[in-house]
């Protein structure tokens, strides 16, 4: 298979690009991470979403310590190349590390972040230690 696709994304100068991930069938939006060409080809290559982790400078295997993967239905690419969009499955229902359905449980109402969205699992449950 051709990887000649890859080419057509808008990497940045670290050679990333923000790739946003949005539950099949609900459409909620449950994460924003990052991926480099070999995250996107992987991604690709496996059905499972792999990210680049910018705090630990290597791939990212959604779900490969916390079994929370996310099973890769449909990629998208935005009108200017730059953002990558995946409509995943994802599963046990947990998306973000604190142990919530998606990454963005806070809403800002009246000049305050105010946690919207229950935790589902204790993070140190799931990591064994506070992540």
């Amino acid at each position: 298979m051709s990887d000649i696709w890859l080419d057509e994304v808008a990497w940045d100068e670290r050679g990333l690009v923000p790739a946003i991930a949005q539950e099949a069938g609900t459409g909620k939006l449950l994460m924003l991470a990052w991926m480099n060409r070999e995250a996107l080809a992987e991604t690709v290559r496996s059905g499972r979403a792999v990210y680049w982790a910018r705090s630990r400078d290597k791939l990212w295997h959604k779900g490969e310590e916390s079994g929370h993967v996310q099973h890769v239905r449909e990629i998208r690419l935005d009108c200017d190349g730059d953002v990558v969009l995946l409509t995943v499955q994802q599963v046990g229902g947990i998306a973000c590390h604190t142990g919530r359905g998606r990454c963005f449980f806070r809403r800002l109402e009246n000049d305050a972040w105010v946690v919207t969205e229950p935790v589902i699992k204790d993070p140190r449950q799931i990591y064994g230690s506070e992540p």
